[in-house]
């Protein structure tokens, strides 16, 4: 088991910059892939970006390439997602998951944070 807890919502104006993280606890021993994820309201959760464990290798969805940055800690058990030039779209609850396979699917991966909610204003 994993226990995941994102931090560092907030609101920001648009073109401002947010750091998300997400601290991972429990079973850490295990090489998982970190993803970020979100919902805004009336929507399904989408994919955000994915880091695997050596940091080689990342995914982001085309909407915040450029924009955003995932990276991780490992010595720290934390992952982070860097949002510059914020736009009123990109308002949503944050989640963070843990999971085996880098993927942009949620279903490939096995746990969840309560996510942040994040609100950008134009």
């Amino acid at each position: 088991q994993v226990q995941l807890v994102e931090s560092g919502g907030g609101s920001v104006q648009a073109g401002g910059s947010l750091r998300l993280s997400c601290a991972a606890s429990g079973r850490t021993d295990y090489r998982y892939v970190m993803g970020w994820f979100r919902q805004a309201p009336g929507n399904e959760r989408e994919f955000v970006a994915a880091i695997t464990w050596s940091g080689g290798s990342t995914s982001y969805a085309d909407s915040v390439k450029g924009r955003f940055t995932i990276s991780r800690d490992n010595a720290k058990n934390t992952v982070y997602l860097q949002m510059n030039t914020l736009k009123p779209e990109d308002t949503a609850l944050y989640y963070c998951a843990a999971g085996g396979v880098l993927s942009s699917g949620a279903r490939r991966y096995d746990y969840w944070g309560q996510g942040t909610q994040v609100t950008v204003s134009s």
